[in-house]
């Protein structure tokens, strides 16, 4: 078996864990979507003590989201949780057309990323940016050399 370098299955092993973090993203919000009615009476009829304020907020936020963009956002996340594993197997076997993909894709979220943390600074943000942004120097100075 072929050892692969520590960047390498650091990166394969970050985007296999984005990706089922966005499968499970895109099955809730279409889970969502198909019982939103049973959410949306859940939501009127719902109570806790002390411990609603968490609760009250997600499902105010999901209930207040249109059923399509609800829908969008399902459908969305599934393709880019696709994308993403694909990137992955295509970085484990060390696919040149992976290395390119994930450059590219890396490189155009490093703007909006930076935008972000113009607006506001926070920790996560903060973390997600530099976390992308070494992805993208790691791939960018390991890139694969074509092969004849």
């Amino acid at each position: 078996m072929k050892k692969r370098p520590f960047g390498l299955v650091a990166i394969v092993l970050y985007k296999t864990f984005t990706a089922l973090l966005l499968m499970v993203t895109a099955i809730a919000l279409l889970l969502t979507l198909k019982n939103y009615q049973n959410l949306e009476d859940f939501s009127d009829d719902y109570v806790l003590e002390g411990k609603s304020i968490i609760i009250d907020w997600v499902l105010q936020k999901v209930i207040n989201l249109n059923p399509r963009t609800l829908a969008f956002s399902g459908i969305g996340a599934g393709i880019y949780a696709i994308v993403t594993g694909i990137e992955a197997v295509g970085l484990w076997y060390e696919k040149r057309w992976a290395h390119i993909l994930v450059l590219v894709l890396v490189g155009i979220s490093i703007p909006p990323e930076i935008y972000e943390l113009v607006r506001g600074i926070s920790l996560l943000k903060t973390f997600i940016f530099l976390l992308n942004l070494a992805v993208f120097v790691y791939l960018f100075r390991n890139f694969p050399k074509h092969k004849n």
